[in-house]
Formats: structure tokens, C-alpha cells, sequence
């Protein structure tokens, strides 16, 4: 599911490159083990230039906003402005390993991990989501104002 759903993201991109009218295209993250939703809004860094760059650059994260870096088993917050929840995801896209509130200048590393949620802080406890739940990442596409 998961080759499917970036295949398809990129398949969009690439349709809507050269249009003005480009629809903006994220994920919704949801926590099917717990029946809840970590957010509404995530984007994909899933080349080297969108890993590298991730969420730098910007001030704050919006409300159920994130990004799904893949592949990923360790990230770091420099030059960040703001603190995120970080949930590492296994192939499947089980929850390996949470951390809370992660503020600017840190270092974290699952090395079990096959790609990381970078999410709002706050968004992983009124999720409920806990290590070994189970999340889907389906396609969420917006018309652009």
C-alpha cells in the first residue's frame, strides 16, 4: 500500500506540474489500532532534497499538519523554531518508538525504523497512539483556493 499511495502521489504531482491550477496533495494519518486521527495535513519528503530540507524553515507547524519522511530512521530539530512529536513507523507502518515534544537542537534515531512522522506536538497523546498500534496513510487531495 505504501509504493501504491507514493506512486500515485507522484503519478498526481507529475500530471499537475505544469498547471497553474496544481492541487495540493497530503496525507491524512490515522490511527486504526485506536480508531483516531494524528492529522489531516502531512506532506511527503521522500528524495533527497525534501528529506534533507524537511521542516526547516518554518515557524510553526498547522494544526494537524506534519510530514512523512521516508526512508527515515533518525532525524535532528537544528536551526528548527518550534518542538514536534516524532512517531517511527516499521514497513507496515506499526508504531516503533514515540518521542514527545521534541524541541530545536536534538538528535533522535530509531535504527528499527523505516520512516518517521513529523507531527505537531501534542498530536501523539490526543491521538492516544502508542507504540505497536497500526496507522494508515491514505491520500487526501485539496483544491487550491
Amino acid at each position: 500500500m505504501e509504493h501504491s499511495a507514493m506512486a500515485l502521489l507522484k503519478w498526481i504531482s507529475g500530471i499537475f506540474a505544469s498547471h497553474a491550477e496544481r492541487p495540493e496533495i497530503h496525507l491524512i494519518v490515522k490511527n486504526i489500532t485506536r480508531g483516531t486521527e494524528l492529522a489531516r495535513c502531512i506532506d511527503v519528503a521522500d528524495t533527497s532534497k525534501t528529506r534533507r530540507k524537511g521542516l526547516l524553515g518554518q515557524k510553526k507547524l498547522a494544526q494537524g499538519g506534519g510530514l512523512w519522511i521516508v526512508p527515515c530512521a533518525g532525524i535532528h530539530t537544528f536551526r528548527m523554531q518550534f518542538a514536534i512529536d516524532l512517531v517511527y513507523l516499521s514497513r507496515d507502518k506499526r508504531v516503533r518508538k514515540i518521542r514527545h515534544s521534541v524541541p530545536p537542537w536534538r538528535i533522535s534515531l530509531c535504527l528499527l525504523a523505516h520512516s518517521v512522522l513529523e507531527l505537531e506536538a501534542g498530536s501523539v497523546c490526543s491521538s492516544g497512539t502508542r507504540r505497536g498500534d497500526r496507522l494508515e496513510l491514505p491520500l487526501a487531495l485539496h483544491k487550491n483556493d
